[in-house]
């Protein structure tokens, strides 16, 4: 991502099912950046069975530091869910006419993910009926915290 001409990076942490873990934007891409992203997405959600990243040597490097080499898994479409948890940022984004500061995007990038993996719902995994009560239950939880 670019904000005033500098490129920022967004390292973002996804589950087997598709919602947004963690999200951490940096200046750098290398395994310093690398080695403070998975910590502090390990932190907050555990250590993981399995990593699957991109065949970027920084990961590596870091996950060399942290013991987790092993877990580490690089493919050609094994990273697909993590590449299509940009989407819907993306065109956020495109609406918004960018950022404006790394702040803000770091900001915006965490409420993003918890807000719409709270109304993600994957229609052709479930029936209509159990689509609609998830649906009306994310809305009335979503309703009486926005009343709060």
């Amino acid at each position: 991502m670019k904000i005033n001409g500098e490129r920022h990076y967004l390292w973002r942490a996804v589950d087997h099912e598709g919602e947004v873990l963690e999200s951490y934007v940096s200046k750098r891409r290398d395994r310093k950046a690398a080695l403070k992203f998975i910590r502090k997405s390990m932190k907050r959600n555990g250590q993981p069975k399995i990593i699957v990243t991109d065949k970027l040597r920084s990961y590596r490097a870091a996950m060399m530091i942290i013991g987790n080499a092993d877990r580490q898994e690089t493919g050609r479409w094994l990273n697909n869910r993590a590449e299509n948890s940009h989407l819907p940022f993306r065109r956020r984004e495109r609406a918004m006419q960018k950022f404006k500061s790394c702040a803000m995007l770091q900001k915006f990038s965490s409420y993003h993910a918890q807000i719409y993996n709270h109304f993600n719902h994957e229609k052709h995994l479930e029936s209509r009926q159990s689509f609609k009560q998830k649906r009306t239950t994310a809305l009335t939880e979503w309703f009486n915290f926005c009343a709060a």
